[in-house]
């Protein structure tokens, strides 16, 4: 045996190697960290960014569930991408459309809020998940749909081997003060400026 190796030998095939094995896995238990992980900003890019991350962490053979705040059931190719994976639970949960400049949010938009945001603690708390995604939540405290207090209490109560995705607009600083990663989302050239519309399969 060489110095430092620190395998143990067995006349047994294999034992060495599967004590390695184990000792690694307990290694790797002890150094996770439940991550809340932010993207705002006033770019695109926010949604986008964390099906790119539930899209790694399927093939690291997670579950991820993703509660959409305002989407419908308009056709979003993320929709019909998320049925391929069967570790991909995608829930949108709103109308589609907010009615902007409103003094205050209509009781239907807040009902849907409400409803997602339960729906998302029971996912996170179900332990069922790895992976727990929020997507445009920001959007849902800025109109008033959900308040803020409500979210930092989930995340205060978030499972510690859990990660939580926030995404959305205007997302608060307290929120942003928990969070262990956040990305701000800077438009500096967007099409739409060009007056294109939007892209099947880039926007949609």
């Amino acid at each position: 045996m060489e110095q430092g190796d620190t395998r143990i030998w067995s006349s047994e095939p294999g034992i060495a190697w599967k004590e390695r094995a184990n000792l690694e896995a307990e290694n790797d238990k002890k150094s996770k960290k439940g991550l809340i992980i932010v993207h705002t900003g006033d770019g695109k890019g926010k949604t986008t960014a964390a099906l790119g991350l539930a899209f790694r962490a399927l093939g690291q053979g997670f579950k991820v569930a993703m509660i959409q705040f305002i989407k419908g059931l308009t056709h979003y190719g993320e929709l019909e991408s998320a049925k391929q994976f069967p570790n991909f639970e995608l829930i949108p949960m709103g109308r589609g459309f907010l009615r902007a400049g409103a003094d205050e949010p209509l009781a239907e938009d807040v009902a849907l809020a409400h409803e997602a945001l339960q729906l998302g603690r029971e996912k996170i708390h179900s332990g069922q998940y790895q992976i727990v995604i929020l997507d445009e939540i920001g959007y849902a405290m800025h109109y008033k749909l959900v308040a803020l207090e409500e979210v930092l209490d989930l995340l205060r109560a978030k499972p510690k081997d859990l990660h939580l995705v926030l995404t959305g607009r205007n997302m608060p600083p307290e929120v942003i003060e928990m969070a262990d990663l956040v990305t701000e989302m800077r438009p500096i050239k967007h099409p739409y400026q060009q007056g294109v519309k939007a892209q099947k399969g880039i926007e949609y």
